[in-house]
């Protein structure tokens, strides 16, 4: 069975310790034509934070998913669609890679595998959040990348490989690079996305484009020019 993924060209990511734009509602979020809403973030995060953006959510006709950035913090309501767990394959401290996910297994009493996913994130913006937090080895080289991706895929048995540039816009030589090192498992790319022309770009190399600052920062129209560049895209 093909996974849902396969079929995505736009995920937007709301951070629960941010607000949304204006007065605009998870209504309208909903209708910016994206394919999937995953909810997560690297700080501030909380379970009360995911549970209200998820209760937010839960009604609204999108796909939705959590991706928590630690155990603590996950959510078991029937209103996700699943779990996406990032795994950082070029994190320093090994915690990130296996071993908060062992925790998770640990401390929980019965997971639910079928709706459990793994992202292979290669963490590629040493000034983001997330590459202070896992201690993200950000000095890489296309040919890396391209190897970790590769890796990822055939060694891990990885569904989702996803490049993540969070903060700033990502060369597009090493996105179309790992693209083309992977042959079944679906690129995503996140990180400076903020109009039709730079999904549009991205797009044409990563299977999935990510949004998440912008739907904070500027709203759901310009999330929407995003979709459009992102579906754009895919359908050349």
């Amino acid at each position: 069975m093909t996974n849902p993924w396969a079929e995505w060209d736009h995920v937007l990511k709301v951070d629960p310790d941010k607000e949304l734009y204006g007065d605009e509602t998870f209504e309208d979020v909903a209708a910016t034509g994206t394919d999937a809403i995953e909810i997560g973030g690297t700080l501030g995060m909380t379970e009360e934070k995911m549970q209200r953006v998820i209760d937010a959510c839960a009604d609204q006709d999108v796909a939705l998913y959590q991706e928590p950035s630690n155990p603590a913090v996950v959510v078991d309501s029937p209103a996700l669609d699943g779990y996406l767990i990032p795994t950082v394959f070029n994190a320093a401290d090994p915690f990130w890679i296996v071993g908060a996910h062992a925790e998770w297994v640990r401390i929980e009493d019965g997971l639910d595998w079928d709706r459990t996913t793994t992202e292979a994130y290669i963490v590629l913006n040493p000034e983001a959040s997330v590459a202070e937090y896992t201690d993200a080895d950000c000095d890489l080289t296309a040919d890396d990348v391209t190897a970790y991706a590769r890796i990822a895929e055939k060694m891990f048995g990885q569904e989702i490989v996803y490049l993540e540039y969070s903060g700033t816009f990502g060369d597009p030589e090493t996105v179309a690079a790992a693209a083309d090192a992977l042959d079944s498992a679906t690129l995503f790319y996140g990180g400076g996305v903020h109009d039709y022309e730079t999904a549009n770009e991205m797009g044409a190399h990563a299977d999935v484009v990510v949004v998440g600052d912008l739907l904070h920062e500027e709203g759901c129209d310009a999330v929407r020019e995003t979709v459009e560049g992102a579906r754009d895209a895919n359908a050349e």
